[in-house]
């Protein structure tokens, strides 16, 4: 999948936090910015990877995938 979000990299003393716009519950931090940033990415397939799990068991078997390219 080709999906392309807003990273926002802060630098906090000696670590680097990040935040993504379009999915504000995730962040992420590292020593550098991109560990920051594999972190960030981390985190938000994560939640997605929640939330498909939620929404599939609501919505029961008819359920497909929609592919995002």
């Amino acid at each position: 999948m080709d999906l392309k979000l807003t990273a926002e990299i802060h630098q906090d003393g000696q670590w680097f936090v990040g935040f993504c716009q379009e999915v504000p519950e995730a962040n992420g931090q590292g020593r550098t910015r991109d560990e920051c940033l594999q972190s960030l990415k981390e985190a938000v397939l994560l939640l997605m990877e929640d939330r498909r799990e939620d929404a599939r068991q609501k919505i029961g078997k008819d359920v497909s995938v929609l592919e995002l390219a």
